[in-house]
This record gives structure tokens, C-alpha cells and sequence, in this order.
């Protein structure tokens, strides 16, 4: 009963909430894609706000540390809260979508204001090229990307291929790629109820550019799957360091 009225807290607040701080970021993005990210931070800490205080959902960051500079991270998917959270987190990086989003009236100018990057899943030669294009404009931004390589949300315990993109992209951008496994549907199901809890983020070793393609695709796919693998074996998540709230390295 209390985890269900915490969700139902939760809808009313964010989603009231998201109004004004939506329109807010809109008006940020007329005067230019740097102050619209801004604005967009501000959401994403609300709905951070809202999830930890009312859902009972924190954030441990575990691993390896973060490369100094811009990196392409790829993420493990299982749910709507790592798309906030490892947003606000990475702070504002360059987020890579499926296409159809971008075709979307409103949201799409907004994403595309903000800077995301389009993916035809279709994988056309054209549509690649334009993919390479915006990776690139990307890196001169000096933005990170954030990726999530199996291409939607996936339920634990499975560890589907990485889509083929992830090579392009990684070969386009050549930056090292940063593996972040994660293991929110425990408490954010695709489908079902909301829970408090500890979701984990950890933060793979970084993977320097140039490495062959299989090498590289197996590396990211061994290391956003690692809760999956403990899980397999029977063993105990081991953190690396930090804990609490923290996001600092």
C-alpha cells in the first residue's frame, strides 16, 4: 500500500511538476542549445528530487572513474530512470536516439535542440553517414555521448547483442568508450511497481579508442552486463568506490 501511494505521489508531482520546468527549457533553447541544456539539468534534478524523496529511490555510483575528458559511454537499459539520471549525471551529454523520436512535433525540435543525435534504425548507408556527422560535430563540442547499445530496454538477465551502430559510432566519435552496467528495474520495472531501493551505476574501465571491432564490441558488451554475469554465477555485487548520493569522483 505505502509503495503504491509513494507511485502515485510520485506521477502527480513529476509530471505537474515537468510542466512549467519543460516550457521553461523550451524558452532556454530560443536563446541557444547551451542555456537549453541548462534548463534541462533543472528537470532532470527535479525528477531526481522527486524520485529520491518521494519514491525512496537513491543513486550509488561504483567503479572505475571517469576519463578527464569527453568519452562515449554505453549503458545497459532497463528502464525510463537511467535515461534522467545518467543524463543529469554525465551532465548533458550528447544522447543518441532512435530517429522516430526526432519526428515527433515538439519533442522532437527539442531533442534536436539540445543536440542528440538521430538513429535510423534502418541503417541505410545515407543514414549512417549523417549519424558519423553529428558524432563528430559531437566531439568538437567537446560534449560526452551516451549510448545505449542494445537499442531499448532490457529485462535482467538478458544480454542481447549490441546493435551495430555502437561500432560506427565508437570508430567515428575515437574516443575511449566507458561501459556502465546498472540495475534500476529492481526498482523501476518496465512493467510493475515502483520500489525504493539502491540503484548502482557502475563504471566499467575505460576502453581506449582504435580497438578492433570485435574486441571492442565484446569488451562493452562484458562490461554493462556485469550484474548480469554475478547474477548467472551466483555471486555478490562487488563496488568499486563511493556510495550514497554521491556523483563526484
Amino acid at each position: 500500500m505505502i509503495a503504491r501511494l509513494r507511485a502515485i505521489a510520485f506521477d502527480v508531482l513529476f509530471y505537474a511538476g515537468s510542466v512549467p520546468l519543460v516550457l521553461f527549457a523550451c524558452a532556454c533553447g530560443l536563446v541557444g542549445g547551451a542555456t537549453m541544456r541548462r534548463g534541462v539539468l533543472l528537470w532532470f534534478q527535479y525528477h531526481r528530487l522527486v524520485s529520491r524523496y518521494v519514491l525512496g529511490i537513491e543513486t550509488r555510483i561504483t567503479g572505475a572513474p571517469r576519463p578527464e575528458g569527453p568519452a562515449l559511454y554505453v549503458a545497459k537499459h532497463q528502464s525510463f530512470y537511467e535515461t534522467f539520471e545518467l543524463t543529469r549525471i554525465l551532465g548533458a551529454p550528447v544522447v543518441v536516439m532512435k530517429r522516430e523520436l526526432g519526428d515527433i512535433p515538439f519533442w522532437g525540435w527539442i531533442a534536436k535542440r539540445y543536440g542528440a543525435i538521430m538513429v535510423d534504425r534502418d541503417a541505410s548507408s545515407q543514414a549512417l553517414r549523417e549519424m558519423m556527422r553529428q558524432a563528430q560535430a559531437a566531439r568538437a563540442a567537446g560534449r560526452p555521448v551516451l549510448l545505449f547499445p542494445e537499442g531499448t530496454r532490457i529485462e535482467p538477465g538478458q544480454t542481447p547483442a549490441l546493435k551495430s551502430g555502437f561500432a560506427g559510432l565508437y570508430r567515428a566519435l575515437g574516443l575511449p568508450a566507458v561501459p556502465i552496467a546498472l540495475e534500476t528495474a529492481k526498482v523501476w520495472p518496465r512493467k510493475g511497481m515502483k520500489r525504493a531501493g539502491v540503484v548502482e551505476f557502475r563504471f566499467g574501465e575505460a576502453l581506449p579508442p582504435g580497438m578492433k571491432r570485435e574486441a571492442i564490441e565484446a569488451a562493452a558488451h562484458a562490461g554493462i552486463n556485469v550484474f548480469e554475469d554475478e547474477r548467472l554465477v551466483g555471486g555478490e555485487a562487488v563496488g568499486g568506490g563511493g556510495d550514497g548520493d554521491g556523483d563526484g569522483r
